[in-house]
């Protein structure tokens, strides 16, 4: 009876591995954020534009915007308001972990793409590019592969994804990156 229950449970295993490979490989998107179950029932804290800058000010971190503005319903501004805590974090940690100027163009203002994980959902900033950011990221975390735009991705040890957008970096935090 054992050994029917555990070939069972490995058939459930070995199918669901199946679905997950007909959907997404690493070449395509990043693989999925490793958490405990506690995290999973939890909810992302948000936090306020005026959280964030404060924040954000206090690590050395700037913040740019085409629009010279911070309304989140306005594409060309740079908003943080609904930005998940652990976002700012992230930013602060990979400032303080890198030692590089670190200059935010996007936040949670819409002209992004949708999904789970978007800047809408305060899940992703836009970094500046720059020499010292750039070698940090491709020399410090793990390449993993093109996203399906094309985009180079890297992976830091916390689960973080970097993917190089040409101009900028587009950064998912899932979490505060060790903070």
């Amino acid at each position: 009876m054992k050994i029917r229950s555990a070939l069972s449970a490995l058939a459930l295993v070995a199918g669901a591995g199946f679905g997950v490979i007909g959907t997404a490989t690493a070449a395509t998107a990043a693989p999925a954020p490793t958490s405990t179950a506690a995290e999973v029932g939890a909810a992302a804290t948000k936090i306020t534009h005026a959280q964030a800058t404060s924040r954000f000010s206090s690590s050395g971190i700037t913040w740019s915007s085409s629009g010279g503005c911070s309304n989140r319903n306005v594409s060309t501004c740079t908003s943080f308001d609904q930005l998940n805590l652990a976002t700012a974090q992230g930013a602060q940690t990979l400032k303080s972990a890198s030692g590089c100027a670190i200059n935010i163009t996007g936040g949670t203002e819409t002209g992004h793409a949708s999904g789970t994980y978007s800047h809408w959902n305060g899940y992703k900033l836009d970094f500046a590019k720059s020499t010292c950011l750039n070698n940090y990221v491709t020399g410090t975390f793990t390449y993993i592969g093109q996203r399906g735009d094309g985009a180079a991705q890297y992976q830091s040890g916390s689960g973080n994804v970097y993917a190089n957008e040409g101009n900028h970096w587009d950064v998912t935090y899932y979490n505060c990156g060790g903070c």
